[in-house]
């Protein structure tokens, strides 16, 4: 399969498995009232999704934290919460409960934010989800944020005040990326957002930052001489309101899976160039993968399910 053709069918499943296209679910509004979800008839039904089982865990398991499986397929014991309000933070869409991952990854986003002021001038960062309290699949988005290792983070700056509860469930993020997908929007794109996402792609314990081709193309572009952290910056469709920070699995924690590292380069050639082919930036949406059940998931997700 040439390497077109390659990314395109890569973009066909990913479109098949999130649901997602261009748009951005991160967006979709959240409630001010959220309601528990109803108990299951047979939560033990073999045949039952993970993610009925995972979305209905609103605390962490009471383990040892430790990433479980891989970014996609995995859980989380042990996480830990990042507050809804730092004095260089804020959560977005409380209603969801996503504000939880690894003690690793909530350190990485106070300290991240913690420079944010002095890196773009931003008083500080919108963080979007990370993942449920176990983490694991989720009922609606994400086929990753599964081990408590990801983050999106809005290209909106924080406001210089606290966002009342209903700004933080319905207001939207900023759309950088232009109407036609090729390059992103000169009235939105600014020189903070390239500061910002170099200084996230430079972070030791990052392994990846997720971004819309338009926008990776805006930071070849950008750039300049100094480029050996454009390697971690990786397109993806969506990221266009927020990009997607992923940590690497912690050091002792044996039962997390990295990804393999990024390719060489700074990722502005060829590669990036097949992003913006008419085949890619119109795929034909690929066949909704079934959801996973637990006996998809690494056999340690049951005791993160089953613990306190």
């Amino acid at each position: 399969m040439n390497p077109i053709r390659s990314l395109a069918f890569t973009a066909a499943l990913v479109l098949g498995a999130s649901g997602l296209a261009h748009g951005a679910f991160a967006q979709d509004k959240g409630t001010l009232s959220p309601k528990p979800l109803p108990a299951l008839a047979n939560p033990d039904d073999p045949k039952l999704a993970a993610k009925e089982l995972f979305g209905r865990s609103t605390a962490p398991a009471s383990l040892q934290s430790e990433s479980i499986g891989s970014y996609a397929r995995g859980c989380m014991a042990g996480a830990a919460m990042l507050p809804v309000d730092g004095a260089t933070w804020q959560v977005m869409r409380l209603s969801r409960n996503r504000n939880w991952g690894h003690p690793r990854l909530v350190a990485l986003l106070q300290r991240l934010s913690a420079h944010v002021p002095d890196v773009n001038g931003w008083p500080g960062l919108l963080v979007g989800d990370m993942s449920q309290p176990r983490g694991g699949p989720m009922i609606t988005g994400h086929a990753s944020h599964q081990i408590g290792l990801d983050a999106d983070v809005w290209l909106t700056p924080m406001p210089d005040r606290r966002l009342s509860r209903v700004e933080r469930e319905e207001m939207s993020a900023t759309n950088v990326v232009r109407g036609d997908w090729l390059d992103v929007d000169p009235a939105t794109w600014t020189p903070q957002h390239t500061a910002l996402i170099r200084a996230a792609a430079k972070e030791k314990d990052v392994a990846r930052v997720f971004v819309n081709p338009a926008i990776k193309k805006a930071l070849c572009r950008e750039a300049g001489e100094d480029r050996g952290w454009l390697r971690k910056v990786r397109p993806t469709w969506g990221h266009n309101y927020h990009f997607h920070i992923r940590i690497a699995c912690p050091a002792g924690d044996a039962a997390c899976s990295d990804q393999d590292p990024p390719p060489s380069g700074d990722g502005c050639g060829a590669d990036l160039a097949a992003w913006f082919t008419p085949e890619m930036l119109h795929p034909k949406p690929g066949k909704p993968r079934p959801p996973l059940t637990m006996a998809q998931l690494p056999e340690e997700c049951r005791r993160v399910l089953a613990a306190p």
